[in-house]
C-alpha cells in the first residue's frame, strides 16, 4: 500500500501476539487500508508489532477492526520501547497428541478395511481438536477476501472430507497444526536474537547517597547525575563516567571487543559491561531507557521493521503468486473433467493438493528471518546496522572513503614542535595559542592546550570567539584580534612568506599537522602536532583490499601529512586540505563509479556520511551528529569491523538467494508431482511447512557468526 498521511494524525503501536506470518500481515493490512481515518501501516513481524498512523479519534475503530480479524491487539504506551517477545503463547501439547492418535486410528481403520463410519468418526474428532483454530482463522480470511494459508488449508481439508478421504483429511490437519507450532518456535529464536542483550543489564543499582551510604534501587529509578557504585563481579547498570576507583571491564556486549578494557576516572562505562576486578563509582549520564545498550536494541528493532530490497520484491511476488496458484488449482479441478472426460474425483483431489502448497509462507518469511539474524550477528560484533537495506547492500561496496583524524588515527595528537617568530615572546605566544584553543574541541587545539598546561601556562579570557570551518579559530584577547589556523587560512590572509612556507613544508613532510598563530599583520608562532595510527587501521585497509574494496582518505589536514599516512596504510588515494563541502563533492564523484561508503567521526564528516550509499560512524569517539547520520555505527571504533560488515553482508545475500531457491524449488517440484498424480495431501503439507522450517533454519545460521 502506498504511504499516505491523515490530517492531524497520531501514531500508535500495537503488539499483536497472534501475528506470526506474512499472510496475517496481509489480512490486517487489507482490513485497515479500507478505513479513511488510517494512514501509514508499518509492520514488524519479527517483533509482532504494528505501527498505525490514524486520526486522533480513530484508535478504538482500529482496535475493533483488528479484533474482528480474530487478533487481540495490545496498545503500547507512547514513547515506550517494546521489549522483544520472549516466546510464543503457551502451548498445550495434549490436544495435539490426542488429535494425532485419532488421525492414526482413522488411517489404521481404513487400512484394515473396518467400517468407513468408524474411520470418519475418528478423523472428524481429530480435525475438530486440531483444526478449530485453523477453520476459524480461515473463515475470517475468506470473509475478508484473503486467501491465506488458513483459508487454503480449510478449503483443502473440507474438500478431502467431501471426497470421502477422511483419514487423509485428518492427518493433513494434524500435520499442519504440528508444523505451525514447530515453525513458531523456530521463529522465536530469530525474534529473540537480541533478547540476551537486555538480560545483561541488572534490574537494580547501588546508588551512593550524599552521606556516603549506599542504597540498592531499581535501575529505572536512577536519575542522571546520581553516583552508582559497582563492585567486582557485578554488571554496570547504566551508562556513566568513572569518578572514583579503577577496574577492568568486559564490554563485549556493547562494542564487540574481545579483551577487557582498563577504566579509571574520566573514562566512560556502558550498561551491560561486566566489572572484572576493582570497585569504582561512576556518575550516571543516561537514564535506563536511553543507555547505549538500550539504543542499540531499539535501533536493531527499528531496523527489523525496515524491509530490505529482496524482502520488498518477495512481498510483491507473493501477492501475485497465491492467486495464480489458486486459479491453477481451480483449472486443474474443472478443465480435465469438462474437456477430457477425466475423473472428477482424481482431478479435484489434485487441485486440493495444489491448494496446500499455494501459500508462499516459506518464501515470504525467509527474508526477514535472514535479515534479522544478520542484524543480530552484527550487533554481537559491536556493529550497529540501522536497516536491512544496508546489510544487504554492503556486499556491493566498491569504494570506502575514510576521514583521517579519529578514524584512521587515534584523534589525540600531541604537540611535537613549537617556535615563536621574530621577537615574539615564546611564553606569550603559547598563552595566546592556548587561549584560542581552549574553546575548540578539535584534536589539534586540544594538543596545544595540553602542552601549555604541561608548561604551566594559564590561558587568558577571550571574546568574540569564532570557529572557521576547515580552517581554524579566531577571537579577541586584550582588545586585539588573533587567529590560530591551518596552512589554508594563512594563504587566505596573505601571511605566508617564502621562509615560512619552507618551514611549514618541512614539518608537513614529516607527517605533522602545522597551525600558525597570527594577528592581522604577521605570524607570531608555529605549532606542529602529530597523531598516531590506530593499531587496527593497517589491517583494516588490507582486509578491505582483499575483499575488492578500494580505499580513499579525505581529510582537512595538509596534503603532505595525508599522503604520508596514506602511504603507511596502503590506501589507494588520498586528498588533503578538504572542507566539509569538498568531502561531500568527493563522495558524489565516487558514487558514479559504484556503491561508496564513508567512515568518519566528526561533525565535519556528517554531510559526506549522509551522502554516501552506506555511512559508517565511530560509535565510541564519534560525535552524536555523525552517529545519528550514519547507517552503520562501529561501537568500538575498530575499522576492521567494516570488513566484517562486508563479509556478513555477502553471507546474508548468499543465504537469501539459497532460501528463495529452496522455497520456490520445493514448491515447483511438488507442483509437477501433483500434476503427475504422484503426491498426496499430507506430502504437500510436509513440503509446505518443511520448506518454511528449512529456510528459517538456514537463515538462523547467521547467528553463529555473532
Amino acid at each position: 500500500m502506498p504511504a499516505t498521511k491523515v490530517a492531524g494524525g497520531v501514531r500508535s503501536t500495537l503488539r499483536i501476539l497472534q501475528m506470526d506470518c506474512p499472510t496475517e500481515e496481509a489480512l490486517i493490512r487489507n482490513r485497515l487500508a479500507t478505513m479513511p481515518a488510517v494512514g501509514n501501516l508499518d509492520f514488524n513481524l519479527m517483533q509482532r508489532t504494528l505501527t498505525v498512523d490514524h486520526t486522533p479519534d480513530a484508535l478504538d475503530a482500529v482496535l475493533d477492526a483488528v479484533r474482528s480479524l480474530g487478533f487481540e491487539p495490545e496498545l503500547t504506551a507512547p514513547g515506550q520501547r517494546a521489549r522483544p517477545v520472549d516466546e510464543s503463547p503457551p502451548l498445550r501439547w495434549w490436544p495435539l497428541a490426542a488429535a494425532g492418535m485419532l488421525a492414526l486410528a482413522a488411517e489404521a481403520l481404513d487400512w484394515f478395511g473396518q467400517p468407513a463410519l468408524l474411520a470418519a468418526a475418528c478423523a472428524l474428532a481429530a480435525i475438530a481438536i486440531s483444526g478449530t483454530g485453523t477453520y476459524r482463522k480461515g473463515w475470517i480470511a475468506i470473509r475478508n477476501g484473503n486467501l491465506n494459508i488458513n483459508a487454503l488449508m480449510s478449503i483443502a481439508v473440507t474438500g478431502a472430507m467431501l471426497l470421502g478421504e477422511w483419514p487423509e483429511a485428518a492427518m493433513v490437519m494434524v500435520l499442519f497444526s504440528v508444523a505451525e507450532v514447530i515453525e513458531a518456535r523456530s521463529l522465536d529464536r530469530a525474534r529473540n536474537a537480541i533478547r540476551g542483550l537486555m538480560q545483561l543489564v541488572p534490574p537494580s543499582a547501588s546508588v551512593v547517597n550524599t552521606d556516603g551510604s549506599v542504597t540498592r534501587i531499581d535501575a529505572a529509578a536512577v536519575a542522571v547525575g546520581q553516583v552508582v557504585r559497582v563492585r567486582p563481579g557485578e554488571r554496570v547498570g547504566l551508562d556513566g563516567i568513572v569518578i572514583n576507583g579503577r577496574s577492568t571491564l568486559n564490554q563485549a556486549p556493547i562494542s564487540g571487543e574481545s579483551l577487557p578494557i582498563d577504566k579509571g576516572p574520566g573514562d566512560t562505562v556502558f550498561a551491560g559491561s561486566i566489572n572484572e576486578s576493582g570497585a569504582f563509582d561512576y556518575r550516571v549520564t543516561a537514564a535506563a531507557n536511553d543507555t547505549m545498550l538500550a539504543r542499540i536494541i531499539h535501533a536493531v528493532e527499528e531496523a527489523q521493521g525496515a524491509k530490505a530490497p529482496t524482502q520488498r520484491f518477495i512481498d510483491r511476488f507473493a501477492r501475485v503468486y497465491t492467486p495464480v496458484v489458486f486459479a491453477l488449482a481451480l483449472a486443474v479441478a474443472v478443465l480435465p473433467p469438462v474437456f477430457a472426460a477425466a475423473d472428477w474425483h482424481e482431478w479435484i483431489y489434485k487441485a486440493l493438493v495444489l491448494l496446500v502448497i499455494a501459500c508462499p509462507c516459506a518464501l515470504v518469511i525467509s527474508t526477514p528471518v535472514t535479515i534479522v539474524s544478520g542484524l543480530a550477528a552484527a550487533a554481537r560484533h559491536g556493529i550497529l546496522i540501522k536497516g536491512g537495506v544496508y546489510l544487504e547492500n554492503g556486499r556491493k561496496l566498491a569504494w570506502l572513503a575514510f576521514d583521517k583524524t579519529g578514524t584512521l588515527t587515534h584523534g589525540k595528537p600531541e604537540q611535537t614542535d613549537f617556535e615563536s617568530i621574530g621577537d615574539v615572546d615564546a611564553e606569550r605566544c603559547l598563552r595566546l595559542a592556548a587561549s584560542l584553543s581552549e574553546r575548540s574541541d578539535h584534536p589539534v587545539s586540544q594538543a596545544i592546550v595540553r602542552a601549555a598546561a604541561a608548561a604551566g601556562v594559564t590561558p587568558e579570557q577571550v571574546e568574540s570567539f569564532e570557529a572557521v570551518g576547515g580552517r581554524g579559530v579566531r577571537a579577541t584577547i586584550d582588545g586585539a584580534r588573533y587567529a590560530l589556523g591551518n596552512h589554508r587560512m594563512l594563504h587566505e590572509q596573505a601571511l605566508c612568506s617564502d621562509a615560512l612556507e619552507a618551514r611549514v613544508d618541512m614539518l608537513e613532510r614529516q607527517g605533522k599537522t602545522v597551525v600558525a598563530l597570527f594577528d592581522d599583520a604577521r605570524v607570531l608562532g608555529l605549532f606542529a602536532v602529530a597523531d598516531t595510527l590506530k593499531d587496527s587501521s593497517l589491517a583494516a585497509v588490507a582486509e578491505l583490499h582483499r575483499l575488492g574494496v578500494k580505499t580513499l582518505m579525505l581529510s582537512g589536514d595538509n596534503p603532505h601529512t595525508v599522503q604520508a599516512i596514506a602511504h603507511a596504510l596502503g590506501i589507494d588515494e588520498a586528498r588533503g586540505n578538504l572542507l566539509p563541502a569538498d568531502k561531500l563533492a568527493a563522495i558524489e564523484h565516487l558514487a558514479a563509479q559504484g556503491m561508496v561508503g564513508m567512515a568518519g567521526d566528526g561533525i565535519n564528516d556528517a554531510p559526506a556520511i549522509a551522502r554516501a550509499d552506506i555511512g559508517f560512524a565511530m560509535g565510541a569517539m564519534g560525535t552524536d551528529t555523525a552517529i545519528e547520520t550514519a547507517d552503520v555505527a562501529l561501537m568500538d571504533d575498530d575499522l576492521g569491523k567494516i570488513a566484517t560488515f562486508v563479509r556478513l553482508s555477502r553471507s546474508t545475500h548468499a543465504l537469501l538467494v539459497q532460501n528463495i531457491a529452496l522455497a520456490l524449488g520445493i514448491k515447483a517440484v511438488f507442483l509437477l508431482l501433483t500434476l503427475a498424480g504422484m503426491s498426496t495431501m499430507w506430502m504437500a503439507v510436509f513440503a509446505d511447512m518443511g520448506a518454511s522450517l528449512i529456510v528459517v533454519g538456514n537463515g538462523l545460521r547467521l547467528l553463529r557468526k555473532g
